[in-house]
């Protein structure tokens, strides 16, 4: 199915973890990355083709991911006659693509690259948002440029977690509201600074070893 310029209507999907990370694929066989892309059947509208391309490729469900932002426009390449088929050259230029921004809000587990018979990707990984371009095809990079840099606005604040949360210390804000630790008390016999509590039969004599609260001269 093209357009009356010989573009072929195509999802691209830029699929995040918590951490604002990307999935970067690696094309079966090559030696080439990429992200998952796929083209929009007839009758389908531009979001069903990317949950069905979102499953085909990486073995995902709509379930499993939250939409959290798309390109306002088609995004163009062109692709180079060695690529093409032969019967197809003269009329397919190339693919217009709607990129999609996703969110992973299931377990990394649950990507599967076989949940069909035809593969895309041979292996993955999680990368910095700015995906390295050299590892993509040439004609390819423009779209993916132009694609994460209008989608970039959009990418959630990454979950953060605080040190002194890890070491059980309890946070208080301030009048500006920062977050910072709250004063150390001493509970009792059995609770340690910051409210700390003791495994059984454990005390404070000779000193609590801990990284937050070292030994004098460690």
């Amino acid at each position: 199915m093209l357009d009356r310029e010989g573009f072929r209507p195509n999802v691209g999907i830029v699929l995040l973890n918590q951490r604002n990370q990307v999935f970067w694929g690696k094309r079966i066989r090559t030696h080439s990355w990429q992200f998952p892309q796929g083209g929009i059947d007839r009758g389908e509208s531009p979001e069903q083709a990317m949950f069905r391309e979102l499953h085909e490729e990486v073995g995902l469900l709509p379930e499993h991911v939250r939409i959290v932002a798309r390109t306002r426009d088609w995004l163009r390449y062109e692709v180079p006659d060695r690529f093409i088929r032969r019967d197809a050259r003269g009329h397919y230029k190339g693919q217009k693509q709607i990129w999609y921004l996703l969110q992973l809000v299931a377990q990394d587990w649950q990507l599967n690259l076989r949940a069909t018979d035809h593969p895309e990707f041979d292996a993955w990984r999680w990368n910095d948002y700015w995906v390295p371009l050299d590892v993509v095809v040439e004609f390819k990079r423009g779209v993916y440029e132009l694609a994460l840099t209008e989608l970039a606005r959009f990418l959630p604040r990454p979950e953060q977690r605080n040190r002194y949360l890890r070491g059980g210390v309890r946070m208080r804000e301030r009048g500006d509201g920062a977050a910072v630790p709250a004063p150390i008390t001493h509970s009792g016999p059995d609770t340690a600074p910051g409210g700390i509590e003791l495994p059984p039969g454990a005390s404070l004599s000779g000193g609590l070893r801990s990284p937050l609260f070292p030994r004098s001269g460690s």
